[in-house]
């Protein structure tokens, strides 16, 4: 009888250490793997170098997570060994702590871009920069021509200066290399050129499948002598690049200044917007063509002609087109 006792109590034991057991199980697998104590989406930026620990700090004063030590000690034991992120993080209402650490070690940070469109002006680039209210710090209104449109990641806090420096950074890698693709049909003597003419190319059409022609046109008449007679070099120094709202008045056309090529032959003195990576592409690399004019199709495009007989018949015809419509 005595040893059936015995059996007894070591079974009882055996039983109460099973359900301890469990108990632990189930208490790890909930403050590790059950939701969160989040009542809503958290972003968290996460300094460069952080470590598991500091993360866990700043998770915890965010509300991610609701002990910072204990956090550490179970990543430890029951997470990945890959190093954890820097960047802004965000984490959805009620997460669990191993898909906290999941998405620092893992997941993609918050993007921010911020957007430089194709022939921007450079005063609209630091109205667009200086307007983004994540970022910090003033800037002066960068060199026409110096930022490569595309758009840019940043972080909440970064300085607008370290933005700006990525962007000039990107068109002089840009043009370096589009350099190397120059044709003898380019009329651009140095990379300054370049870019000059394609801020024009780039202002006097939208479609990208022009950019070679019209690059052409300017090239063939560069050649000849003549003078561009391009529009927006009449507008820059009116308005630096912005929208001029209104026709442009005779005596702009004929004011003598560094930039207006009706009165003047040439390039102008420097670029009148921010071309594109493609623009830049057409001028060292124009199309094959004779023509120096165009003028708009009223589709959106534009007609080439290489005579001014040619020339005339294409103004004449969009013209009546426009007084159809009712524009005239």
């Amino acid at each position: 009888m005595a040893r059936r006792r015995g059996l007894g109590r070591g079974g009882l034991l055996v039983g109460l250490l099973l359900f301890c057991a469990v108990l632990a199980g189930s208490y790890i697998y909930k403050i590790w793997w059950g939701s969160g104590p989040s009542q809503s989406p958290a972003i968290v930026k996460i300094e460069s170098g952080a470590t598991v620990r500091s993360a866990a700090r700043q998770l915890e004063k965010a509300g991610v997570i609701c002990c910072s030590g204990r956090f550490y000690r179970l990543a430890q034991l029951f997470g990945s060994k890959d190093p954890i992120q820097a960047g802004e993080f965000e984490f959805p209402k009620g997460v669990s702590a191993a898909r906290v650490l999941d998405i620092l070690q893992h997941g993609k940070p918050v993007q921010r871009l911020v957007t430089v469109p194709e022939g921007m002006p450079s005063i609209l680039v630091y109205d667009r920069l200086m307007a983004e209210p994540l970022l910090t710090g003033s800037i002066k209104v960068p060199a026409e021509g110096s930022v490569l449109p595309d758009s840019y990641n940043f972080q909440r806090g970064e300085t607008r200066a370290a933005v700006l420096k990525r962007m000039q950074d990107a068109m002089v890698k840009a043009l370096d290399a589009e350099w190397k693709t120059r044709t003898p049909a380019s009329v651009a003597k140095d990379k300054r050129e370049a870019v000059i003419l394609a801020s024009i190319v780039e202002k006097e059409t939208a479609l990208p499948a022009e950019r070679p022609l019209v690059a052409a046109v300017y090239s063939n008449r560069l050649k000849e002598g003549m003078r561009l007679q391009a529009d927006p070099t009449t507008i820059y120094p009116i308005t630096k690049g912005k929208p001029l709202g209104r026709r442009i008045r005779r005596s702009e056309l004929e004011a003598v200044n560094g930039y207006n090529t009706y009165a003047m032959a040439g390039l102008p003195e420097g670029p009148i917007a921010n071309p594109s990576r493609q623009a830049i592409a057409a001028v060292l690399a124009p199309a094959a063509s004779k023509a120096i004019y165009f003028v708009a199709d009223g589709k959106g495009g534009h007609v080439f002609a290489e005579t001014l007989a040619q020339h005339q018949a294409n103004v004449a015809r969009y013209y009546a087109l426009r007084r159809s419509r009712g524009e005239m």
